[in-house]
């Protein structure tokens, strides 16, 4: 082992020296007091901040950092130590990169990398991640020797849904070789210089910060969470140097698999640092490493289909077809049927296809009828909003909306390659029957693309159907439902975790409604979403009930005994990080703040979206603050026992336009207020408390008027 030792200690002495030497500099040349600081996280340096407590905000925070990374290379022949070696390769990649952010300082605007990947990224990536859109994450670094083997890996990992972040010479070369990149095709591009691995080593990092409630300083519980619940792994391309093995022994020790393409021979580490010099096993391997199972989807169609393609935008200029309902009837519908009424796999295509010279402008009726013994009118519209991630899980098309209110978009290449509308009923039906297969013995497919009868369909069908949907689901509320139940998805990141979802309370992330944790009961008996009977009220006001308490006890392993469900003061709801918004209180004002994670300012509490939220998530309940879904906001459930949307009195503007007709009707059905929104302050109007509260006086806000919230 002496060889591979040899090669981690000298790539982590060099990165020391090197990293000793250009924080001295930086601290000639700036002083000592120069804000440092990675863009948008809460969490400072957070390599560093993980495994120490150490908060980086200025120059004369590294010395001592660097002290530390220097007593972590010991040179001893033990591979453990030597493992702690390529921690300190990472400690000094992380003050390499951090130094470029000095005073403030863009250095990826134009790299070719997006570099520091921010905390709100992380948190989005949280939904698809525990629900297994996203099965892992592959880090892609080095220069490949041939760059079609490369474009070959990394579009395998693409198709299989994972998250692929490249590093060196691999990001010039997979694009030379039509790789598609972008956080949105879940192939990112972090850097060129070796260092940047660093930034992928920081989400997984924040991960178990953001998601685990890991505390800093405790490098124990931060390295067992990395290996125990961030499915990541490295391939390698190209020769090898020290530095890079060294940063690969950094990834070992974090629990995450090293895979090369040079022949390493006796210096292989079964299961953490093995060769694979045939790239056509490269992905078996790595995904066979990190016990990553991917289910297969076997659609008979010319184009890519995986969730990696659901970002895709297609411009006009790129576009052949297109279905929207600004210029013709769209519609998407889900009705059931009896067993005897339909034909299993039956595909019919009613009005012409998309031939012709682009762009070709059609109506489109999306007409799915299913039939099973399990099968409810409640899963209709569940099942008809996965049409929306379907149609985009293929390469090549685009989908926005739902309804009657869509545009479908279909790229010049994919028309070129042979795509047409036969293609996305195939694509529906195989996704009904694969997702819905517990509810669902039968499906048939009509696409429509003539105009009187899509019209037909809209009239007779869709729009009444659409409106007896609505009109059932306003009628639900917390009361007139004797069930609730839980969620937990997140908990293969966040462990003492679980939702508790209700008519009028859906899940913090905004994708789980009662609807959906009914359906998904339903479809896997022992998943997620356990029923909650709703019995042994104890306090109406704050929503707290015995069984809910057992249940989520049960659910969270102890971590927690009782929980509310409308209060923020009072054992709110736990979060685990991969909320839509973050609401806090604002005492001076009688009321409440609300972030959403797209927000990157700071807040009337001083403190951004990141920080805000840095004080819950990971099952940890902190009363005064609260993660939850955008949707939510509107509820007139949302924060009840501490007198309900009366006391929302900032947000950002942006999430204000977009909820605000809800919240406006909410309001005057509740208290008589016109327009509520209007007199909520956003970021446009002020951010300081001063200014929010001038606001607010001249407003005549009701929040001014309650009790104090403390």
């Amino acid at each position: 082992m002496s060889v591979l030792t040899d090669l981690i200690y000298a790539g982590s002495n060099a990165v020391a020296g090197l990293t000793e030497g250009a924080v001295n500099d930086a601290i000639a040349k700036y002083g000592a007091e120069a804000k440092l600081s990675f863009p948008d996280t809460a969490y400072f340096f957070p390599t560093i901040y993980a495994a120490t407590g150490v908060k980086v905000t200025k120059l004369g925070d590294l010395p001592a950092c660097v002290g530390v990374l220097k007593s972590l290379i010991t040179n001893k022949e033990d591979l453990g130590d030597a493992l702690n070696a390529g921690l300190a390769t990472a400690v000094g990649a992380e003050i390499l990169e951090g130094l470029k952010f000095v005073n403030g300082a863009k250095p990826y605007e134009n790299e070719g990398g997006i570099g520091f990947v921010p905390d709100p990224v992380i948190r989005s990536l949280g939904v698809p991640l525990v629900t297994g859109d996203i099965p892992g994450v592959a880090v892609v670094l080095g220069k490949a020797d041939d760059q079609t083997q490369l474009a070959m890996v990394v579009k395998e990992y693409q198709t299989k849904g994972l998250l692929t972040f490249l590093i060196g010479d691999v990001i010039d070369q997979a694009a030379a070789a039509g790789v598609k990149m972008g956080l949105d095709f879940r192939v990112v591009p972090l850097g060129h210089d070796v260092t940047a691995v660093i930034h992928v080593v920081t989400v997984a990092i924040r991960a178990a910060l953001i998601f685990g409630a890991v505390q800093p300083g405790d490098l124990a519980g931060l390295l067992k969470y990395t290996k125990e619940r961030v499915p990541a792994f490295v391939n390698t391309f190209g020769a090898l140097n020290e530095v890079v093995v060294s940063a690969g022994a950094g990834a070992i020790a974090l629990g995450f698999p090293v895979i090369v393409d040079v022949d390493l021979g006796e210096n292989q580490v079964p299961g953490a640092l093995e060769s694979v010099t045939n790239h056509m096993d490269t992905v078996k391997k790595s995904l066979e490493l990190r016990s990553i199972k991917v289910k297969a989807k076997n659609i008979e169609i010319c184009m890519g289909f995986a969730s990696a393609f659901e970002g895709e935008i297609i411009r006009k200029s790129d576009m052949h077809a297109e279905f929207y309902s600004g210029n013709n009837p769209t519609c998407e519908l889900v009705v059931m049927r009896n067993l005897e009424e339909i034909e299993d796999h039956k595909i019919t295509i009613i009005g012409p296809d998309i031939d012709g010279t682009a762009p070709v402008e059609l109506p489109l009726a999306t007409y799915v009828e299913v039939a099973g013994k399990k099968m409810q009118a409640d899963f209709e519209p569940v099942i008809e909003r996965k049409v929306h991630h379907w149609f985009n899980y293929v390469e090549g098309v685009m989908h926005t909306g739902q309804r009657n209110l869509i545009r479908v978009r279909i790229s010049k290449d994919a028309y070129a390659k042979g795509f047409r509308v036969k293609d996305l009923a195939e694509v529906v039906y195989h996704e009904v029957m694969d997702e819905f297969a517990s509810v669902v013995d039968k499906c048939q497919v009509t696409i429509v693309t003539d105009k009187a009868k899509v019209e037909k369909i809209l009239k007779e069908e869709g729009m009444p159907r659409y409106a007896a949907r609505d009109e059932r689901l306003a009628s639900m509320t917390d009361e007139s439902v004797d069930t609730f139940y839980t969620c937990t998805l997140c908990q293969s990141f966040a462990p003492s975790h679980a939702c508790v979802v209700t008519p009028e309370r859906l899940g913090l992330c905004g994708a789980v409604s009662w609807l959906d944790a009914k359906a998904t009961k339903e479809l896997t008996p022992a998943g997620p979403c356990q029923p909650i009977q709703k019995i042994g009220c104890l306090d109406e006001r704050t929503g707290s009930y015995t069984e809910v308490n057992k249940i989520i006890g049960e659910a969270t392993h102890g971590a927690l005994d009782k929980v509310t469900l409308y209060s923020i003061l009072e054992d709110p709801m736990t979060s685990c990080g991969c909320f839509e918004c973050i609401c806090g209180i604002m005492p001076e004002a009688g009321g409440v703040i609300v972030a959403n994670r797209e927000y990157a300012g700071v807040t009337p509490t001083g403190m951004t979206f990141g920080e805000l939220a840095s004080m819950t998530g990971g099952g940890v309940q902190t009363p005064g603050f609260m993660g939850h879904g955008r949707h939510f906001i509107s509820s007139k459930k949302f924060i009840a026992a501490e007198g309900g949307i009366e006391r929302i009195v900032w947000m950002p503007k942006e999430l204000k336009d977009d909820i605000s007709e809800r919240l406006n009707k909410t309001a005057k059905e509740l208290y008589g207020i016109d327009n509520f929104s209007d007199m909520i302050c956003d970021e446009t109007i002020a951010v300081d408390s001063e200014g929010v509260m001038a606001f607010l006086t001249s407003k005549s806000h009701p929040a001014l008027k309650l009790d104090p919230i403390m």
